[in-house]
């Protein structure tokens, strides 16, 4: 049995056609109802539906096989113990900074809110720019017109909820796409059905619109 985590929501959305052309199909939906694990047409493939954040972790300590996450989310978690060896280019957008459109540049001393902590941490040390971090779980948008913070790091797609709110995009990041990560264990133990489903999905992967930009 091989056991894949993936999020509900656009990772998961944008998963079922890859995960349809190598032969599993979920045989619940989790939209309707409450099962956490997920039997599919192939009887040696389960799906696990999970927080996004909380992928890395489960394919780390083995609770599962493999999972399907975003670049961010490897990021923050530091996911050096995970093997990472396709890039499913699905739920593609941008991690960028954020600010009030009539803010000044950043410069000096910066506070920053955002739920990718270490990643910002790591990009304004980068940068050689002091920055306060402030973990926010949501509504990231707002921090900056209550004076919470100067400027946010987070995930922009559209761009229309920044704008809703006078914010603009500033700098980018990093882009992002969704990655396939396997636990090393895993990996050794069960590696003709993984190398199987690698082959499968990058068989598939090949046929599809060009990658997200990198």
């Amino acid at each position: 049995m091989l056991t894949i985590a993936v999020s509900k929501g656009r990772i998961y959305e944008e998963a079922l056609p890859l995960l349809a052309e190598a032969g599993i199909t979920p045989l619940d939906d989790p939209a309707t109802c409450r099962k956490l694990i997920l039997q599919t047409t192939r009887p040696d493939v389960q799906l696990v539906i999970i927080r996004a954040t909380d992928v890395p972790t489960f394919v780390e300590y083995g609770a599962a096989d493999l999972g399907i996450a975003g670049k961010d989310v490897l990021l923050e978690h530091g996911a050096d113990s995970l093997y990472e060896p396709l890039d499913l280019n699905i739920a593609c957008c941008r991690l960028m900074t954020a600010a009030h459109k009539d803010a000044p540049a950043i410069s000096g001393r910066v506070r920053v809110a955002t739920k990718y902590v270490n990643t910002a941490q790591r990009y304004f040390a980068e940068l050689g720019i002091q920055a306060e971090i402030i973990k926010l779980y949501g509504s990231m948008e707002l921090a900056p017109l209550v004076g919470l913070a100067d400027c946010i790091v987070d995930l922009v797609d559209t761009g229309n909820t920044l704008k809703a709110n006078n914010l603009e995009p500033r700098e980018l990041i990093m882009n992002i796409s969704s990655r396939l990560v396997v636990n090393k264990a895993a990996m050794k133990m069960k590696n003709k059905a993984i190398a199987e489903l690698l082959d499968q999905f990058e068989q598939t992967l090949a046929k599809r619109c060009p990658p997200c930009p990198t």
